[in-house]
């Protein structure tokens, strides 16, 4: 896993989960990338259901090729993300008629030049716990706005923290999952951290776990410090360590602020934390950074091993 804070490169703010007329979007692969090219983005991988779509990159906005595929999960129905991903269209159909497991969509993926992530498994309604992440498989999406958005189930923090829990340390970015523009984009995006502005080095960076994943705060550096973590952040009303079961650090900030096992080194005007440092439990493998703006919006950090 690559902290990204630690290497050198762009930050470049990713829409790594969006659809196209070619599935089931409303806009045009063209029209798409305007409109988040307009939006500040300088990443977008259109992942249609099974249809590879490679536009344009036009002015600003890097395009990644990328697809959206179904797969068999323990006791459901899943959706995997390959981004980068070059295949034919025979390709394409041959898998969709195997009805893959996951271990072998990954494999498939990976050998057509692409990095996997397992898409919105809350959504899916795979049990934590029952889920098994293949080793070629990067990592999974642990914030989806449109399934938030549509039925409340976006948020696959517990999936996560059952694989690392399990050893599995992975990293997980958040997206759109746009199919009405407008309404449902610009909601949730990965920050990655890239030597270049390239393809290749989008995908170095997935693969590697360089980035962070926002829904509005910023994280300008998360760093391991002997028994601590240090985060400096954009203001924020919490910051937290997630660590293994019932251990942890929080620092909480307001009316009926509160701590535990960890303080506040710097605030706002506002009173809302923009630096802080939080203690590593004795008993933790890994840990993971999350914080929460003023307005409930989250950013999340990647696991490091302890």
């Amino acid at each position: 896993m690559t902290e990204p804070w630690t290497t050198d490169g762009a930050w470049l703010r990713c829409a790594l989960h969006a659809h196209t007329t070619r599935s089931d979007g409303e806009l045009a692969p063209k029209h798409l990338a305007r409109h988040y090219e307009r939006a500040g983005y300088d990443v977008l991988a259109i992942t249609d259901h099974w249809r590879i779509t490679d536009a344009v990159s036009k002015g600003s906005l890097l395009v990644v090729p990328s697809v959206e595929l179904n797969c068999i999960l323990p006791g459901a129905r899943g959706h995997v993300l390959g981004f980068g991903v070059a295949a034919r269209e025979e390709e394409l159909h041959e898998l969709a008629q195997e009805h893959a497991d996951l271990g072998t969509t990954a494999d498939w993926t990976e050998e057509r030049g692409g990095v996997s992530y397992l898409a919105h498994p809350y959504w899916t309604g795979v049990t934590p716990g029952t889920l098994e992440l293949p080793e070629n498989m990067a990592g999974i999406e642990v914030f989806n706005a449109g399934c938030e958005l549509e039925v409340g189930r976006g948020l696959s923090a517990v999936h996560w923290d059952e694989l690392l829990e399990a050893g599995r340390l992975c990293p997980a970015i958040a997206a759109d999952d746009s199919h009405h523009p407008g309404f449902d984009s610009d909601l949730a995006w990965t920050w990655v951290r890239a030597r270049e502005r390239s393809r290749d080095a989008v995908l170095e960076a997935l693969g590697s776990g360089a980035f962070y994943s926002s829904t509005g705060p910023l994280l300008e550096d998360v760093r391991l410090e002997g028994g601590s973590i240090e985060v400096r952040c954009s203001p924020c009303r919490s910051v937290t360590l997630v660590s293994g079961r019932a251990t942890g650090a929080a620092v909480s900030v307001g009316r009926l602020g509160y701590r535990h096992a960890g303080r506040e080194l710097e605030c706002d005007a506002n009173g809302l934390v923009t630096r802080a440092r939080l203690d590593v439990p004795p008993s933790a493998r890994h840990v993971r950074v999350e914080v929460a703006d003023a307005a409930g919006k989250k950013a999340w950090a990647n696991p490091v091993p302890v």
